[in-house]
């Protein structure tokens, strides 16, 4: 897709309906082409050659109502099996993502409370009510549009903060009757009721993931859990409670009056005969275990047994001895927090992949839009599944995509010890399907980027100035004191067009009686002129709105205001006996140092290793300008390990450009191109 295009929603029928303010249905929304920036494709991936409709797994990073839309303008309406979200919870809460620099020890960490300096917002989960279900109900009713339309499932997780409304939301959106279940996870809270007399309200224990399908005809396969070992067979009565007069029939001269008998009549006296071969042939040198086992093991399919009891004259049928365990809607025995990354909300892939396991076969396209640390995409990944990842954020891009890596790669290891052989296996216990792709790629829609880091740098100023955030105004950034406070984005200086756009807001607000602090990193000239008039009239009279404006570069009491510098990185990058040549001689974080140096606790940083700053290293040996080919990536495994910063590739033959990427414990990227 070249252009921008409209992608029709259908509305939604379902009931009950929920009502909040603002409530707008979304008939169609604008889906805007992707952007491809990053590739990872290793060499040795050309040896999964299962052939599949999406060749890679597919990153986006952008809004995901406008990702959403792009897959629907371009080929994946109905092409989607299973949706996995995890979406913010309206908690009132701010996560963020303490970052720790590498190293063995000793480490100083970039932390401490509320915004500090070394922490990156991945998402603010604070929300007006209305604003909250507006924002999920367009997502679902987009998210339905990509289901499958016969075996599409979603699968929302969510806490007790908005399971009443969420679940009516689905009611809505999907219909009551595509309700296939809420499944409880163990929410491993702290309980610290212990310490009080009384409480208001029990800890809650557990999150719930509702599942519901596109289709009222969708069927869920059983869910088992596999057992170490089987449990051996029992006796159970052949009688049921149910009714049903067509399972009334003689059996042992019994025939029900009421209730019925467990199955149709020819089978029931079929297993009637298969007992009684049993006890003529069998019952003195092979249990009925046994025999069972031997018998399904050479002929396949179940056998069934029906028996009289000698003493009471009542009817059982056996039970078969069984390697699993049914398993309810209670899935407490699964870990619920993560610990792969240092992402906030990390979701363990226990339920997860129990949950892939269940629901979807190997090839299944699986989407998560609510992408955090990227624990959907991995157990995709691992299971034999394709899937599509997005998420607004930077950072949880940058998380996802190196654990997506170090995934990858333990696959390709494990295929080059049995000689790269790629086999379906079927997916049963202790067996793993192969890759369903061995790559993939990462676009952008829509391009978020300055949009990110503003929010990032806004956090910073408000923190620095001592602004109180107001999340609930779509104008004001929050307030200084007994002032509102506007911050104008930090890419441009403050200009006369800004300051009537306060003007007018304020116009709108008639019984807005606060002064005005405006927040920029530098002005216009003529700035000064508007404002000596805006405020000489509040001076004569008795008008509102005074309005003050702090200049983060020159202000005497704010100018200190921690201003960005990009880091820098030297390189030696040649070529050398057909390979390419690349060593990483020095790199630097100013931003990294600065934080540090304004963090409480820390005085005077001293990094010895600058590879303590660096998270990860990418390389693209015949990068084209525009979209980063991953040839060769360096993740550290653990926290305490570092990159290498020497590396060797394969050259080509032909002149190339190498890039080379490196982005650092705060996610900033550096990128060092050199034609070789």
């Amino acid at each position: 897709m070249t252009g921008k295009q409209a992608v029709t929603i259908k509305p939604a029928k379902g009931r009950p309906m929920l009502t909040w303010v603002g409530k707008r249905p979304l008939r169609h929304v604008t889906a805007f082409p992707a952007q491809l920036v990053e590739r990872f494709t290793p060499p040795q991936s050309a040896i999964c050659n299962r052939q599949s409709e999406i060749p890679e797994g597919l990153l986006f990073h952008g809004d995901n109502k406008e990702v959403l839309a792009h897959l629907l303008a371009n080929g994946y309406r109905g092409k989607v099996n299973l949706v996995y979200i995890d979406p913010p919870f309206d908690s009132g809460a701010d996560y963020v993502r303490k970052v720790s620099l590498r190293g063995l020890s000793g480490t100083a960490k970039l932390e401490g409370e509320t915004y500090t300096l070394g922490e990156q917002i991945q998402y603010t989960d604070i929300w007006a009510n209305d604003n909250y279900l507006q924002f999920m109900y367009e997502r679902l009713l987009l998210l339905k549009e990509l289901l499958d339309d016969e075996r599409g499932i979603i699968a929302l997780q969510c806490d007790w903060r908005k399971a009443h409304h969420l679940r009516c939301l689905l009611d809505e959106v999907f219909g009551a009757k595509d309700f296939r279940g809420e499944v409880l996870i163990r929410a491993g809270t702290k309980n610290v009721q212990s310490q009080f007399d009384e409480v208001s309200s029990l800890s809650t224990g557990n999150n719930s993931v509702f599942l519901y399908s596109k289709s009222a005809d969708t069927k869920l396969p059983k869910l088992v859990d596999r057992l170490a070992e089987f449990e051996p067979g029992k006796w159970d009565t052949f009688w049921r409670g149910t009714d049903r007069p067509t399972m009334r029939y003689e059996l042992f001269g019994q025939t029900p009056s009421d209730g019925q008998w467990r199955w149709k009549e020819s089978r029931g006296k079929r297993a009637v005969r298969n007992y009684e071969v049993y006890c003529d042939k069998f019952a003195d040198h092979m249990s009925l275990d046994d025999y069972y086992l031997r018998a399904v093991d050479s002929e396949g399919g179940e056998l069934d047994f029906v028996r009289q009891d000698a003493k009471d004259g009542t009817v059982h049928y056996y039970v078969p001895p069984r390697d699993y365990r049914l398993l309810s809607n209670v899935w407490l025995d699964v870990s619920y927090r993560g610990t792969k990354t240092d992402y906030p909300t990390e979701k363990h892939e226990e339920p997860v992949e129990r949950l892939v396991k269940w629901i979807t076969a190997p090839g299944d396209l699986i989407l998560d839009c609510f992408l955090g640390s990227g624990t959907t995409a991995a157990v995709a990944q691992k299971l034999g599944r394709r899937w599509i990842g997005c998420d607004l954020n930077k950072g949880a891009i940058q998380t996802a995509a190196k654990r997506l890596q170090t995934v990858i790669h333990a696959q390709l290891e494990a295929q080059k010890q049995t000689g790269g052989q790629q086999k379906l296996i079927d997916d049963g216990e202790d067996k793993t399907p192969p890759p369903a792709q061995l790559s993939f790629a990462v676009y952008r829609v829509n391009d978020y980027d300055l949009q990110i880091q503003h929010n990032e740098a806004v956090n910073l100023a408000c923190e620095h100035l001592g602004i109180t955030r107001m999340r609930s105004d779509a104008f004001f950034d929050g307030t200084h004191g007994k002032r509102l406070a506007k911050i104008i984005p930090f890419g441009r200086p403050l200009s006369p067009v800004d300051l009537e756009e306060l003007k007018k807001e304020l116009k709108a607000r008639p019984d807005e009686t606060r002064d005005v602090v405006v927040v920029s990193l530098g002005k216009e000239t003529v700035v000064d002129a508007w404002l000596d008039d805006w405020n000489r009239l509040r001076k004569q009279g008795d008008v509102p709105n005074g309005i003050e404006v702090i200049e983060l570069r020159t202000d005497a009491k704010y100018g200190q205001f921690l201003r960005h510098e990009p880091a820098t990185a030297k390189l030696s990058l040649r070529r050398a006996k057909g390979k390419l040549r690349v060593e990483i001689e020095n790199f630097a974080s100013p931003s990294i140092l600065q934080r540090l140096r304004q963090q409480a606790g820390v005085v005077a940083p001293v990094i010895d290793d600058w590879r303590s700053m660096v998270d990860c290293v990418m390389i693209d040996a015949a990068y084209g300008g525009e979209v980063f080919n991953v040839a060769l990536s360096d993740v550290p495994e653990k926290k305490t390990d570092l990159v290498v910063g020497r590396y060797e590739l394969p050259a080509p033959e032909d002149p190339t450009t190498v890039a080379v990427k490196i982005v650092d414990m705060l996610g900033e990227e550096v990128l060092v191109t050199e034609r070789l």
